[in-house]
């Protein structure tokens, strides 16, 4: 058998070395015999080592000391030189103490075995001559000696030597190594506290050094126990290694559920230790990235916490996640242990899929808590379980708490990544990069139809994007003096954001490469401000808005599980026959799954709509859409100086570059504030979303995406709805206020109901919240001026009522039928089940379409009503005049004709349906432009509804149901005697006989009265009527080539055949009307 101290000293040699492995700088240490030990390299190191001086425990932990109260503290004075003892004494004394050891057996029993009996190591220094001249002492010279031989004993360990016996058994059976050395640690704190209040050598160079070799030899085993828990003797039963240090830190939170060790006070940290024995730490193994090893395991298992992934998330009664975070942000307060952070492979995983990085990522499961169902269904499930009985207050209790959680969570996650990216330049990089490899692996976020598991949850995006806010909010002030200093070439210069794919606000792809390539060479790197700007827009795009997407998803859903469940209860043929159990289970489960949908979209407000994110939100996208804004100013300074409108038609290249989510994002987010938190942009928002809107509604021109130009017109459409005390809405006071919109609202209204061929119908509830301003309407005269552009509008608005007067009137006659048909029960429970269940759904159909077009309508009927009170000419162009007369007279006889029955419905107010609303706008039209002559004669010559029995009947209503006063319906009257008179006068000057076919309009077949050539297709047609087409189509009606009403040919030659023909004719006429002697008849007729 080998000989047991010679395996002990290898064992020793072994571990030596190993510490002399994670040192720096090593040195090379002779060979040693078993009989005779080399000297510990550590004690050789720490002696050529120069010791920086170490803070004091009041310097290192600022935070917590600084919450003590401060109590006088009775010091005991300093030693008289006469009362100091020497150095030796006291270094043996010192060294006895902080590892609770002695060479003196009698020494140990006189502390009962507290102090621990190393009589091995004190064979050994006999054996090695020492001891023979005076007694054996501890000393600076074998203490890494003493600190290995006190960690090797084993209380475990069975022993023949009864002499040594009591030592063993005195031994704490189940303290760790690591807890001996935080104990150690901890009474070397307090002898350095002795010796710089008492001062008790005179040697106090020395003694410092002394105890600095001491905390460099305990903090190096430490950490390699750290890394190599099983190096020395461990308990039976223990967690050891990076757990050991886990626990304190988990025990810094004063809301966690006790988490700490149950070891003894002396042997375990207490919160105010923490931070300072991770700064001794990281001093040790800071050289070399040796703190990776040591602490990085630490810092692996505190973030892969099991209270991060618990069903209930940050819900539940246990808070313990708080503790996690609570750790991390003392972790990181120790600047090398941030870098550290940034250093670790798991920081950003290579290999991370869109999918995994929340849960593969270092901050990861930290970042992905949060309220959203999807990821954390315990939340719905719990605060808003039966969300249809749950009150109010039952409701905004839940938020209180839920948002009060999520704050508490933002603001410490934007804490720990604010330390980090301020560690140094190389953290900060790996800060920057880490969320845009977030945004980078997920881009199909944005996509349509994504599987939710595989992209990254709405927590976590959500968590990274308010990070981003925060950073983003030191150069957001009120005057916006940063914002010169994000970069326009970041696009150009930087690939962390990959915009290839990505479509621009009106620039190809190709254009866009050809004007990177351009500004690309001689352009330095971005600096932090644009980094943080463009990420934040990115995150916000793939992150926010892509949730905010997913909560209107539930809306929709919900509407049509609604319908669906509306559908079947309506339909009551089941009741009585073999499928009403199955029936009755369907409506059941429908109405579950309505509730859990609702419980979903409460879930989703909580943090969607916290009041503190919507504003930190609503003030970066004020900083964009200004910051857009500027980019297309001429003059580049606005708001300082506010920007003229409308833009030049030269739009910059460096926004026409510019991927186009960033202005889309700037309307979503706006139209999703307005809509379902309004409120929210009294304190700032309001003046920037007009002027954003005006800006881009004067000048379409700049973005390309006609469905966004459409959108920026939804967000103020949204704006002026009734909410609140606001009547119309909380834009109508500054629309009505501001400067730019009370010169430039109504021009934009019709400039963009030019520009943009999507249905324009909001425009209506604009101008009619604007209205009651007279300068409004007096922008409205001046607009007018510009024939050609007013009366193209002028053109749309009647082609909207147009159709949304024959829908909704088409529709109310169907429901009338439908109804009729129904009401006639005998005969309808004839019909066959299925014909009945095909009516009822059509019914259903034709009632949600009605509401709409009814009420729009009505809207568009109305702003036609004001502006022909406010300006006449342009209703009165040839092409228009004609068109507006066979409309209104076309509604006219829909509501007062004799089909006007066909209209009742039940419950008309269900689909907003109002006639006699309706019938008096439409009077109140012809009433504004009856001293209009050509008004007169266009109503005259609607072949198709015009009689003079039509308006008797309108007046008659009126007067019946009161709905204007006699005066007027006196005008209105006279006006249908001149329309009577004047259709008189056309049909008498108008009976030409049979027209020349080549004299007649090819799409109206009626007479040419100024006919034109068309360039492409060489077509005369009438110049009227080629006019009012292209009004609505810019295509020549016959070939469809592109045509504009400046390109057409005036056709003379023909206009004075035409001019020759009808002058003939009409003198035949009247030479047939007058034959001699017959004037007396006439006479008569006329009496």
């Amino acid at each position: 058998m080998s000989d047991p101290q010679s395996d002990a000293d290898r064992i020793r040699a072994k571990r030596l070395a190993k510490l002399q492995a994670g040192r720096s700088p090593p040195e090379s240490t002779e060979a040693s015999s078993a009989s005779t030990p080399s000297q510990p390299p550590s004690v050789t190191n720490m002696e050529a080592t120069p010791v920086k001086p170490r803070q004091s425990l009041s310097t290192s932990h600022p935070s917590a000391v600084q919450q003590l109260p401060q109590l006088p503290l009775k010091r005991k004075a300093p030693l008289s030189a006469t009362d100091k003892v020497e150095l030796s004494s006291w270094e043996d004394e010192s060294i006895t103490r902080i590892f609770k050891v002695t060479l003196d057996r009698s020494t140990a029993e006189r502390s009962n075995y507290d102090l621990v009996w190393l009589k091995n190591l004190r064979a050994e220094l006999l054996s090695e001559g020492r001891g023979q001249t005076s007694p054996l002492r501890s000393s600076g010279e074998i203490l890494d000696r003493l600190l290995i031989a006190r960690l090797e004993l084993d209380p475990h360990t069975m022993s023949d030597d009864l002499e040594y016996v009591p030592v063993l058994a005195s031994l704490p059976a189940q303290m760790t190594v690591f807890e001996y050395l935080v104990g150690c640690w901890k009474r070397l704190n307090k002898a350095r506290n002795d010796l710089l209040r008492r001062n008790p050598v005179k040697e106090m160079q020395q003694a410092s050094v002394l105890l600095e070799k001491i905390r460099g030899l305990v903090i190096s085993y430490a950490g390699l126990n750290l890394q190599d828990p099983e190096m020395f003797p461990q308990p039976q039963g223990r967690d050891v290694g990076p757990s050991e240090l886990v626990k304190p830190l988990l025990s810094l939170s004063m809301l966690s559920s006790p988490l700490a060790s149950s070891s003894p006070a002396d042997n375990s940290l207490d919160p105010i230790e923490v931070e300072p024995f991770l700064q001794d730490l990281a001093r040790r193994f800071e050289p070399d990235n040796e703190i990776d090893s040591v602490l990085g395991p630490v810092v692996l298992q505190l973030l892969s916490h099991s209270s991060l992934a618990r069903p209930e998330g940050i819900g539940g009664g246990d808070s313990s996640w708080r503790a996690v975070v609570t750790g991390v942000e003392v972790l990181v307060r120790v600047k090398s242990i941030a870098v550290m952070f940034t250093r670790l492979p798991e920081w950003n995983p290579p290999h991370a899929t869109a999918a995994s990085i929340e849960m593969s990522s270092l901050m990861g499961p930290l970042c992905r808590l949060g309220v959203f169902s999807r990821e954390w269904p315990y939340i719905a499930e719990t605060y808003f379980s039966d969300p249809s009985n749950r009150s109010r207050s039952d409701v905004e209790s839940s938020y209180a708490s839920l948002r009060g959680t999520v704050k508490s969570l933002q603001s410490s996650l934007f804490s720990i990544f604010n330390t980090l990216a301020r560690a140094s330049p190389e953290a900060k990089e790996a800060v920057l990069e880490y969320f845009a490899t977030v945004v980078k692996l997920n881009v199909k976020r944005a996509g349509m139809q994504v599987d939710p598991h595989t992209v990254a949850s709405d927590s976590f995006m959500i968590n990274l994007h308010s990070v981003l806010l925060r950073f983003a909010e030191p150069f957001m002030d009120a005057r916006y003096s940063k914002m010169d200093r994000i970069d326009p070439l970041y696009f150009a210069v930087s690939n962390r954001i990959d915009v290839k794919e990505e479509t621009r606000i009106k620039a190809t792809s190709e254009e866009a490469a050809q004007w990177a390539e351009e500004h690309r060479q001689g352009a330095g790197p971005p600096n932090f401000i644009s980094e943080i700007f463009y990420l934040c827009n990115a995150m916000a795009h793939y992150g926010y808005l892509r949730t905010i997407q997913t909560y209107e998803d539930f809306g929709k859903h919900l509407d049509d599980l609604q319908r669906h469940h509306d559908m079947i209860n309506g339909d009551r043929s089941w009741v009585g026959t073999p499928f009403q159990a199955r029936t009755e289970a369907t409506l059941n489960q429908c109405k579950l799954e309505m509730a859990k949908i609702q419980a979903h979209q409460l879930a989703f407000r909580v943090q969607l709509l916290e009041p503190d994110s919507v504003f930190r939100y609503t003030g970066f996208n004020n900083f964009v859409s200004t910051w857009l804004i500027r980019k297309v100013d001429p003059r580049g300074s606005h708001p300082q100086t506010t920007v003229e409108l409308p833009l030049p038609q030269e739009v910059p290249m460096s926004f026409r570059v510019l991927p186009e989510y960033i202005l889309e994002d700037v309307i979503e987010y706006f139209l999703f504030v307005v809509r379902h938190s309004p409120n929210s942009l009294d304190l700032s928002g309001k003046e920037e979303l007009i002027v954003f809107a005006l800006t881009f509604l004067m000048s379409t021109w700049c973005i390309k995406n006609p469905f966004l130009k459409a959108k920026i017109n939804e967000a103020i459409f949204y704006g002026v709805l009734p909410y609140g005390h606001e009547r119309n809405g909380i834009l109508s006071g500054l629309l009505n206020s501001h400067p730019l919109a009370l010169k430039n609202l109504i021009p934009a209204m019709t400039h963009f109901y030019i520009g943009v061929f999507i249905h324009t119908r909001n425009i209506a509830y604009i101008l009619k919240a604007v209205w009651d301003s007279p300068i409004h309407r007096e922008a409205l005269n001046t607009e007018a001026k510009n024939v050609e552009k007013f009366v193209r509008f002028v053109n749309l608005m009647i082609n909207d009522v147009t159709y949304l007067m024959d829908e909704s009137l088409s529709e109310l006659t169907q429901i009338h039928n439908l109804q009729a048909e129904m009401a006639d029960q005998a005969a309808w429970q004839a019909r066959p089940t299925q014909y009945r269940r095909e009516r009822e759904n059509t019914l259903r159909g034709l009632e949600r379409h009605a509401s709409g077009y009814t009420t729009l309508g009505k809207s568009t009927v109305g702003l036609l009503r004001d502006f022909t009170a406010e300006t006449k000419a342009p209703f009165m162009m040839p092409e228009i005049v004609n068109r507006l007369a066979a409309m209104l007279d076309y509604n006219l006889e829909a509501l007062v004709g004799p089909k006007c029955s066909e209209l009742r419905v039940k419950e008309p107010e269900k689909y907003n349906f109002n006639p006699r609303h309706l019938l008096n706008d439409i009077l109140q039209v012809y009433l504004n432009l009856s001293d209009e002559e050509e008004f007169a004669r266009a109503v005259a010559n609607d072949g198709r509804t015009y009689k003079p029995e039509l308006f008797e009947t309108a007046i008659n209503k009126a007067r019946k149901i009161s709905l204007k006063p006699e005066s007027e319906l006196e005008q209105l009257h006279a006006f249908a005697i001149k329309v009577a008179e004047t259709k008189a006068t056309i049909e008498q000057e108008e009976d030409l006989g049979e027209i020349p076919e080549e004299f007649l309009d090819p799409l109206m077949y009626t007479l040419m009265r100024d006919p034109v050539t068309l360039p492409s297709s060489h077509v005369v047609i009438d110049r009227a009527t080629i006019k009012s087409h292209l009004l609505s189509d810019a295509k020549d009606p016959f070939n469809r080539s592109p045509l504009s009403f400046s390109e057409v040919l005036p056709n003379p030659e023909l206009k004075a055949r035409i001019d020759a023909f009808v002058t003939e004719r009409r003198s035949q006429a009247a030479a047939g009307r007058k034959p001699a002697g017959d004037s007396g008849n006439m006479d008569a007729a006329m009496d």
